[in-house]
């Protein structure tokens, strides 16, 4: 994974010198450093903004709700700051085991983190979903920032929007913060307000290290991405992708991939006519794996039906999906 951008050292000690690369060094006096649960319904903006945030594409974003599967850590350094983002899975009613499995991992981050960024959609008003969520909030010690997020596509009179999360905030005595993920509108200030949160700490990374996934998981969600953006109906909350064989080479990075899906309806839509649909996704997935490894990428995917692999306890822990401890 590459060194931190620049906008991920914004703060008033940018003139002090991050440790070498791979070093998980002493921390200054007053340094800060803990766990931050992005917690929130599908689709609000969750990993957009942990990508921001780390300078880094670690999560897939697309417009399919649900789109994040596992607990994905997500890693900002500052000169006196280590802010580890546990970007997880939407809340909401769950439809199947992996529904099930997403939900409690989503419920565990909540109990087992230092300081909660609670994200909401800043086009429409507070629903019931977010009421719920609230109140899930409220069992936890955390201190809990609510982040009105896509502020650049707010309407132009947005006061009862803003005004219906203001009261939710209220009530638990929560800041608000608004902010865009997309245009960096209010970053610099929700990094500034969730530091300020953190607890005095250690280096818990290396300064450099952006991520704590290892680089299989994020090959596989980069292909899993593709398939999100690019299929429809039934098929992107059906898929699951392992990551078979990496073979790095002196000029190649050599990938076999299995896509794998639950019935032959989906199989054909994956490969499509004459393998158009299949060749379409390994060629926009090659173009991010090569950002991923920095140099040119081979990419082999094959497409195998696995019939309700997401009512599989057995297959879902195949695949990835745990419960987390």
């Amino acid at each position: 994974m590459s060194s931190l951008p620049p906008h991920a050292r914004s703060d008033d000690a940018s003139s002090l010198e991050l440790p070498a690369l791979g070093v998980i060094p002493a921390a200054p006096p007053e340094f800060r450093s803990g766990f931050v649960g992005i917690i929130g319904r599908p689709n609000v903006g969750k990993s957009t903004l942990m990508n921001y945030l780390v300078g880094q594409k670690i999560a897939i974003t697309s417009p399919v709700a649900q789109t994040t599967r596992n607990r994905l850590r997500g890693i900002l350094t500052t000169p006196t700051a280590q802010i580890i983002f546990v970007d997880t899975p939407g809340i909401h009613k769950p439809q199947h085991e992996l529904g099930e499995v997403l939900v409690r991992n989503a419920q565990i981050a909540i109990s087992s983190v230092d300081v909660l960024l609670f994200v909401v959609e800043g086009t429409v008003e507070a629903g019931g979903g977010d009421r719920y969520i609230a109140n899930l909030l409220q069992r936890s010690q955390a201190p809990v920032i609510l982040g009105i997020n896509k502020i650049d596509c707010q309407p132009s009179d947005s006061a009862a929007i803003d005004q219906s999360y203001q009261q939710l905030a209220s009530a638990h005595n929560w800041t608000v913060a608004k902010f865009s993920a997309v245009t960096g509108d209010g970053m610099e200030q929700l990094q500034q307000l969730l530091i300020e949160q953190l607890p005095l700490g250690p280096y818990y990374y290396p300064p450099d290290l952006v991520t704590d996934q290892p680089e299989r998981f994020i090959m596989g969600e980069l292909i899993r991405e593709q398939i999100l953006l690019l299929t429809r109906e039934e098929v992107p909350h059906s898929v699951a992708i392992s990551i078979d064989q990496v073979r790095e080479d002196p000029e190649i990075t050599r990938i076999l991939a299995t896509i794998h899906v639950e019935r032959d309806s989906q199989k054909g839509i994956v490969i499509g006519k004459g393998g158009s649909m299949l060749k379409a996704i390994g060629s926009a997935a090659r173009q991010q794996l090569q950002k991923l490894v920095m140099g040119k990428v081979y990419l082999e995917l094959f497409v195998k039906v696995q019939p309700k692999w997401r009512q599989s306890r057995t297959r879902l822990a195949e695949f990835g999906y745990r419960v987390e401890e």
